[in-house]
């Protein structure tokens, strides 16, 4: 893995977080008025689960783009891309939309990207895709925690 190209990687994804912490807002009275799962972490647990996972798909990313080349390059990039948008998307459709439900639905999509991801960097580069995994898996945790909050506010 190249350092530039990790420094690029780096960058889209840091990128990515700091456009979901601005429109994130767990102390929103909206936010509070819902009603959770008894399983919900607490809020210290987010951070600490997403700073690791940044890095991991930083990682993961420079290291598919130094070892393809030409479409299987370009194809990936394109993956990323979307996979950091959607990631992005997640937010702004449940805290600042106030829309979880519409959430609900792009975090389905999301969950098609990170396979769509993991598979393609495990094609790779099997140590890029292991690191991938504990993103895709955590992505599924909050699609049950996302339908979860939906099913305990439906016609509330």
């Amino acid at each position: 893995m190249r350092l530039p190209t990790l420094a690029r990687t780096a960058a889209a994804v840091t990128v990515t977080a700091a456009a979901g912490a601005t429109v994130t807002d767990a102390s929103s009275r909206w936010y509070q008025r819902l009603r959770k799962p008894t399983w919900q972490p607490p809020p210290v647990a987010f951070p600490l689960a997403w700073t690791p996972l940044y890095a991991l798909i930083a990682v993961a990313g420079a290291r598919v783009l130094d070892r393809t080349s030409g479409t299987d390059r370009a194809a990936f990039t394109r993956a990323y891309g979307l996979n950091l948008a959607l990631n992005f998307g997640w937010s702004a459709l449940f805290f600042k939309a106030h829309r979880p439900t519409i959430a609900l639905a792009e975090i389905a999509a999301l969950n098609v990207s990170n396979l769509v991801l993991l598979r393609r960097a495990a094609r790779a580069d099997r140590v890029a895709g292991v690191a991938l995994a504990p993103y895709a898996a955590w992505t599924l945790f909050a699609t049950a925690l996302n339908g979860t909050i939906v099913r305990l506010n439906t016609n509330r």
